[in-house]
């Protein structure tokens, strides 16, 4: 989490030694059990430790769309410290490590250090930017330019965070969730990455990602990271 902030919003040693005084309670984690779902009021914000997770709203009909993935570093209820019932439901898609940090720790934090609290701001204010993209990404890219720029999304990500292997990382979804964060069925995800494995631009499968065609992937996913401002001067 120290690692990603500081890349993003830039900390002092005085900021990082505040946070790391956060009480965090460690608690595995299973898969597919939601750490928070809509309408909850949660008392405490989750840190991703391990793992990865997602956040998703379902229909009224059962259909659900992920709307964002969050990786090792990331709080991704945050704003729940201010928005006091869940408005969709944050779900671990693997077995992962989780931190649990109350809101009244989080409170106490940001009124003793503003400088903390403008960070975390900056912090949902990127996320608001990623939701922005993603946006765009489901409504107007054709399918296999949205699971490029999700793949060139994700690797950047854990490129902070110290999770990528040269031109692999993780991506441990299912081509079912694949399909939810596309917004498209499972046998078109299916489809879609069969067809940029064939054209040797990048290879999903067991939940890794190998970038084959770095080039070719960028130009598909028309991918510009400006969103995600990983410079404070951004």
């Amino acid at each position: 989490m120290l690692r990603r902030l500081n890349t993003v919003t830039g900390l002092d040693e005085a900021d990082i030694a505040a946070i790391r005084e956060l009480p965090i309670i460690v608690r595995p984690w299973e898969a597919g059990r939601p750490v928070v779902s809509d309408g909850d009021h949660p008392t405490e914000c989750c840190l991703v430790i391990e793992g990865f997770c997602v956040r998703a709203k379902t229909t009224f009909s059962g259909q659900r769309q992920i709307l964002s993935i969050h990786i090792p570093g990331d709080i991704p209820d945050l704003q729940s410290l201010h928005l006091h019932r869940m408005d969709h439901d944050l779900i671990p898609v693997v077995a992962s490590t989780l931190g649990f940090i109350s809101h009244a720790s989080l409170r106490a934090l940001t009124r003793v250090r503003p400088n903390v609290a403008e960070k975390f701001w900056r912090d949902t204010l990127i996320d608001a930017a990623m939701f922005r993209q993603w946006i765009v990404n489901v409504g107007q890219r054709p399918a296999d330019s949205r699971l490029a720029h999700t793949v060139m999304e994700l690797r950047r990500r854990l490129s902070v965070v110290g999770r990528t292997a040269g031109d692999t990382f993780e991506m441990p979804l299912t081509q079912e969730q694949i399909a939810e964060a596309l917004g498209i069925t499972p046998v078109h995800a299916n489809r879609v990455i069969r067809q940029l494995r064939e054209a040797k631009i990048v290879d999903i499968s067991r939940g890794r990602v190998a970038v084959l065609n770095e080039a070719k992937l960028a130009q598909l996913a028309q991918f510009d990271d400006r969103y995600l401002h990983q410079s404070p001067a951004l």
